[in-house]
């Protein structure tokens, strides 16, 4: 895929080496499979089921979601309404988020979410308010 087929949240594949006898390597690089220069990682776990992450957008990050264990089920929200849900239980599967897509995650106890982003962490890049969300429709 190309950078410009990146416009809505997509499921992403990755490659896997190794054999159940030594073991599974899988790779996420930039210009391999991830549509912008990673500037930050980081990783969520041992959420409690009945906790509810994300409740956010981004006005610049593009983001790739890995559930490299567990269960993270992640539904998406674009300014147009288009709505997209994903189940991630392989770690040889991410979702691609783009900028101003508003998304929610629920996990599973024993989940480990890995976070690759195209951005450093900046407060003033979340949109935390639902309405005002919404209200950024051109």
């Amino acid at each position: 895929m190309t950078a410009s087929e990146f416009k809505k949240p997509t499921l992403l594949q990755f490659s896997t080496n190794g054999s159940r006898a030594t073991g599974y390597l899988t790779v996420a690089a930039a210009q391999q499979g991830i549509p912008f220069e990673i500037k930050r990682v980081f990783w969520t776990y041992f959420t409690p089921n009945e906790v509810t992450r994300g409740r956010h957008a981004h006005h610049r990050t593009e983001m790739v979601i890995i559930a490299v264990h567990g269960r993270i089920r992640l539904t998406a929200e674009l300014l147009s309404g288009e709505k997209f849900e994903f189940i991630l239980d392989k770690p040889t599967e991410g979702v691609y988020l783009p900028p101003l897509c508003w998304h929610v995650m629920e996990y599973s106890h024993d989940a480990v979410q890995m976070v690759l982003a195209s951005t450093d962490y900046s407060p003033a890049d979340y949109i935390r308010n639902y309405r005002e969300f919404k209200k950024l429709i051109c």
